[in-house]
C-alpha cells in the first residue's frame, strides 16, 4: 500500500489491526519497567530516564521517592542534595535542576498535583512531548502513544507510521493505531523493539511480525 497524507502507513487497517493483535498475543501484559507507585513518582522516573535505561533510573528511585515523595517534599530536597541522590546517572546535574523546576511549578500551577493534560504537563520545565505523553498513558490510561527510538524503528521498519523523525511519528500514530489499541500501543511497539526488532541483529527469525514487516521471516 502507498502511503497517504491521510494515513501516513504503508500498511492497510487490515494489515495495521494485524500487526497489533500480533503484538498482543506475542504480549499480553505489556507495561512499563520503570518502578513508581504515583503519577508524581512516575513523572520523575520519565524525567530521569533521558539517555540512561530504566535499570539505573530504577536504582536510584527508590532513595528518591524515600526522601521525596511529593512536589513539595522534592522541591525542598533541592538541587544538591537531589544531584548526589542521582549522580549514577547522565546528565544528573540538568537532570537535577529541572527536578526543582518540576516540583515548584507543579505547586505553583496544579496544587502539588500532576495534570491530566498534555499541554499543562509540557509546559512543566524539563517535561518534553514524549515523558508527557508517557505519565498520560501509563499513570492515567488515557490513549497516548509516546515515541522513542524503539518505537520510531519498529514503525519505520514495518511501515506502520512513516515519519522523518520521531516527533513527526508521534504526531502521527494516533491516526494509525487501530483504537482498540491506542493505550496499549506505546508498549507494545517499545518492547517489541527491545526484545525482538532490536538496533543491531534484530531477531526476524521468529518474529512474529513475519508477513506483515519487509524483514521479519523474509
Amino acid at each position: 500500500m502507498i502511503a497517504t497524507r491521510k494515513n501516513f502507513s504503508r500498511l492497510a487497517p487490515d494489515e495495521r489491526e494485524e500487526l497489533f493483535a500480533r503484538l498482543a498475543a506475542a504480549i499480553p501484559n505489556p507495561r512499563s519497567a520503570l518502578a513508581f507507585s504515583s503519577p508524581f513518582e512516575l513523572l520523575v522516573a520519565v524525567a530521569l530516564s533521558a539517555q540512561t535505561t530504566d535499570v539505573a533510573v530504577n536504582q536510584v528511585t527508590p532513595a528518591l521517592f524515600a526522601a521525596a515523595p511529593t512536589p513539595k517534599a522534592l522541591a525542598a530536597l533541592g538541587e544538591e542534595r537531589i544531584g548526589s541522590m542521582v549522580r549514577s546517572l547522565g546528565l544528573w546535574r540538568g537532570k537535577a535542576h529541572r527536578l526543582v523546576g518540576m516540583a515548584q511549578a507543579l505547586l505553583e500551577r496544579h496544587g502539588g498535583e500532576v495534570p491530566r493534560d498534555l499541554a499543562a504537563l509540557t509546559a512543566l520545565p524539563g517535561v518534553g512531548g514524549k515523558t508527557a505523553r508517557v505519565v498520560l498513558n501509563v499513570a492515567f490510561g488515557l490513549p497516548y502513544v509516546a515515541v522513542d527510538t524503539h518505537v520510531f524503528r519498529v514503525c519505520r521498519r514495518t511501515g506502520l507510521c512513516l515519519g522523518k523523525d520521531p516527533a513527526e511519528v508521534q504526531e502521527r500514530l494516533p491516526g494509525v493505531v487501530p483504537g482498540d489499541y491506542l493505550v496499549r500501543a506505546h508498549h507494545l511497539l517499545l518492547l517489541h523493539g527491545r526484545q525482538v526488532c532490536m538496533a543491531r541483529k534484530p531477531r526476524c527469525e521468529g518474529c512474529p511480525l513475519a508477513g506483515l514487516c519487509p524483514g521479519a521471516g523474509g
